[in-house]
């Protein structure tokens, strides 16, 4: 992902703004291919796949689509990260929702495709709650708060090494998907759960999906915030 002096500038040519959105479609079209459709080979092949290894396609994916698009749009694939980087001043409010159309038409288009691919397999990767609703969305919540959390501080703070961000968030990803994936799906993504959900017909819990992320997303970044502004709040460009 890139730092905050690129993201946070809101003067962009409509060709640039369209090449910007086009990055963000390609990652997160490769998010939820590759990661829902492991999702769905795991369930053709009976378990081939395993637990772990999806949850190792999302971090991978994650961090490969990082390395070659965090330049160039910022690399963000989630309208959660989208809202609250623009919450907390980290990028324009005028360009979110370009950002969120390019990442929720993508997500869908990825989880179409899959669907014409392999079939109506492993509901698509759909997202849906194990146990109750309220678990999954107070897990949802937690997770995204700190992924976002990691994203803040690796991606966006002048101090941090940059060159690590695509490996920490990735990491973040799927450590998230292996504790987190039996009883909510560890979405932490609105564009991710959506996809698969139009594609699959699971619709009933998109709720859950969009605001434990979203709310978990924006506590993060105010919460990282919290802690590494102080007297470092002018060397620290992309913290404050």
């Amino acid at each position: 992902m890139s730092r905050a002096p690129e993201l946070c500038s809101s003067e962009l040519s409509p060709g640039l703004l369209a090449r910007k959105v086009g990055a963000e479609m390609i990652g997160t079209f490769g998010l939820v291919f590759v990661g829902c459709g492991a999702v769905m080979v795991n369930e053709m092949t009976n378990g081939g796949v395993t637990h772990v290894g999806v949850s190792a396609a999302f971090g991978l994916v994650i961090m490969v689509m990082i390395f070659a698009t965090g330049h160039v749009s910022g690399a963000h694939f989630n309208p959660a990260v989208t809202i609250a980087f623009a919450a907390t001043g980290r990028f324009p409010w005028r360009q979110v929702l370009p950002y969120l159309i390019g990442q929720f038409a993508a997500a869908w288009l990825a989880a179409t495709l899959l669907v014409l691919i392999l079939g109506q397999v492993g509901g698509v990767g759909a997202t849906v709650p194990i146990a109750s609703a309220n678990q999954s969305l107070a897990l949802e919540t937690v997770l995204t708060f700190f992924l976002m959390f990691v994203i803040t501080a690796v991606a966006t703070d002048a101090r941090a090494s940059g060159g690590m961000a695509a490996v920490a968030i990735g990491g973040t990803v799927a450590l998230a998907a292996v504790f987190g994936g039996p009883i909510s799906g560890a979405s932490m993504n609105p564009a991710r759960t959506l996809g698969p959900a139009l594609a699959s017909g699971e619709v009933a819990h998109l709720w859950v999906y969009f605001a434990g992320p979203l709310v978990g997303a924006a506590l993060g970044a105010f919460a990282y915030d919290l802690v590494c502004c102080g007297d470092e709040r002018t060397e620290a460009k992309g913290c404050c």
